[in-house]
């Protein structure tokens, strides 16, 4: 490489001349230097500068081959790009990991809803007594989480007072949801109350509305539409329709539409996980249900129910009455432990999903008689739920 240096004046160069030097010093004034010849030079020009001036780099060219050896910069900065791109794929890992785990949330979520919706069917047909019904799901739920505490095999809450003050609106309102939705499976299809159930976020916006004032944008509205003329639709034309087992599908869906507003205004800076929280919330349930189902069922019915059960369908019918009860906790449990995991939009979106996993698996197993404009209305409503939580955000 050869530096060309220059002044902005007074600079002159040796022309090419078979590299001879001449004494030049007697020819310029004083204050000039000529530089000396390199000893194997293999420049182009040489030039002769000012000592009075700054000097200044105007070109590089080429001056001989020589390598550059990297800075102690350079090395830094490659360092400092490796250790980024390695960060990268551990943060890519890391979230392709939680992607994974909310996936195998999902799944199981929907099959453990799946096979608690057939059995507790099978139960209701054989022992039509929803109120125990209810009650025994509770239970079940209830002494898994109190072994669970009491083994160490799950963190007991660290709870207060306060905490089982603000959560008993929330199970009242979980106990209601949970009774009424047994009642109406009991009186009609599986398939028909999940798609009633499926109006819910209709319900959701109507009770913000007019009960706490909130508003929403005109989407939201709109995404109603087809919810309330899919439910009425399928109601309209379903083969087995039953007054009482309508009636409880929407009670479920209120109840739980002031479930899940008292547990946002009441678990603000509480510090319980997912699932202690579902367990605790099953516990104060089970408090609640427990003398209201003796009253309205009571002992006395509930013995000539069960031997009548037994006599007809065998030891089979102890096992349907443990699995209904184990697997409504189980999914229950895994809902709200996907909660601490996902968005409320993907958890709407999941729970949408859900219901139509219920619903085409109980058709099928139960063999439901369904016709084509029944499963339309379902198919409106359903979709009417997957643009409302769209609509939502």
């Amino acid at each position: 490489m050869i530096f060309s240096l220059k002044q902005s004046s007074n600079v002159t160069s040796i022309p090419e001349c078979n590299y001879k030097i001449f004494d030049h010093r007697r020819n310029f004034p004083a204050g000039f230097l000529v530089l000396p010849p390199l000893s194997k030079p293999k420049l182009n020009k040489l030039s002769v500068v000012s000592s009075a001036k700054p000097l200044h780099v105007s070109s590089i060219q080429s001056f001989g081959s020589f390598q550059r050896l990297p800075t102690k910069v350079e090395k830094v900065v490659k360092a400092y790009e490796a250790d980024r791109s390695e960060g990268e794929s551990v943060v890519e890992k890391v979230e392709a990991a939680r992607r994974v785990k909310i996936g195998v949330y999902f799944a199981t979520w929907w099959s453990l809803n799946v096979i608690f919706n057939i059995y507790n069917k099978k139960v209701l047909n054989a022992f039509p007594y929803p109120w125990l019904t209810s009650t025994l799901s509770l239970a079940a739920g209830s002494a898994i989480m109190l072994v669970s505490w009491a083994t160490k095999v799950a963190e007991a809450p660290n709870t207060d007072l306060d905490f089982w003050k603000s959560l008993f609106p929330v199970a009242l309102a979980h106990t209601i949801g949970h009774v009424a939705a047994t009642v109406s499976m009991s009186k009609v299809a599986v398939s028909f109350t999940h798609i009633i159930k499926s109006g819910e976020p209709a319900f959701s916006v109507l009770v913000s509305r007019f009960v706490l004032g909130e508003m929403f944008p005109i989407s939201v509205y709109l995404s109603l539409l087809p919810i309330i003329g899919g439910c009425g639709l399928a109601a309209l034309t379903e083969l087995n329709f039953n007054m009482t087992g309508f009636m409880g599908a929407m009670i479920s869906n209120l109840a739980f539409v002031f479930r899940n507003i008292f547990s946002k205004r009441g678990m603000k800076g509480k510090s319980v996980s997912g699932m202690n929280y579902y367990a605790c919330l099953s516990l104060l349930s089970l408090l609640i249900l427990t003398p209201f189902a003796i009253a309205v069922e009571g002992p006395k019915m509930w013995a000539a129910g069960w031997q009548n059960a037994v006599s007809e369908i065998g030891p089979n019918f102890i096992w349907w009455v443990a699995a209904q009860s184990v697997f409504y906790h189980l999914y229950n449990q895994v809902s709200y432990m996907s909660l601490d995991e996902i968005s409320p939009l993907t958890f709407s979106i999941g729970n949408t999903m859900k219901r139509i996993s219920v619903i085409v698996s109980s058709i099928i197993i139960f063999h439901t008689p369904i016709q084509p404009i029944n499963a339309l209305g379902a198919a409106i409503a359903i979709l009417g739920t997957f643009l409302y939580s769209q609509a939502k955000q």
